[in-house]
């Protein structure tokens, strides 16, 4: 309870090997769901409504200020976690996403995950294992299939 926020944010930083830390933090939920960011220079002890909600006490890593142009970033890892938030918040609703613009979406994490399109491995519907928007529905799932096929070449990092 003692430990700064600085301490634990620097320990999470390290552990996913994170340079480009200004981005970043870690948020925590009060009993009423309501959000707030852990303090770098206050005590765990000093987050009244963190430790009101344990031991244990949850922590969520996430993206506290997006990059005006995340292509700028400097280190892929960086890029990545930006992908993951990203991947989460239109999936979870909080970011809206038009369907044409889900479907690219879609499709790009799909060839970083993937690679290219292989007719003989990905056969149809293998879009529908993997989950993009809420109340998927089958034809986003061919939109991306389609624009999938189109994304040969690309490197994952690129993707």
């Amino acid at each position: 309870k003692s430990t700064k926020g600085s301490v634990v944010l620097d320990h999470v930083f390290r552990h996913i090997n994170l340079v480009e830390i200004d981005y970043f933090g870690l948020r925590y939920c009060d009993r009423s769901h309501q959000t707030y960011w852990l303090d770098p220079a206050k005590t765990l002890a000093e987050h009244k409504e963190l430790i009101n909600t344990g031991p244990p006490y949850t922590l969520y890593f996430g993206i506290k200020f997006y990059a005006e142009d995340p292509c700028k970033l400097k280190e892929e890892i960086t890029r990545y976690q930006f992908f993951l938030q990203v991947k989460q918040d239109v999936l979870q609703g909080r970011l809206p996403c038009p369907v044409n613009i889900a479907a690219q979406l879609g499709a790009y994490a799909i060839q970083s995950e993937l690679g290219d399109y292989d007719p003989y491995t990905h056969t149809a519907g293998y879009v529908s294992e993997y989950r993009f928007v809420p109340d998927q529905k089958e034809e986003l799932e061919e939109a991306i299939e389609r624009i999938h096929k189109t994304l040969m070449g690309q490197a994952p990092s690129e993707a």
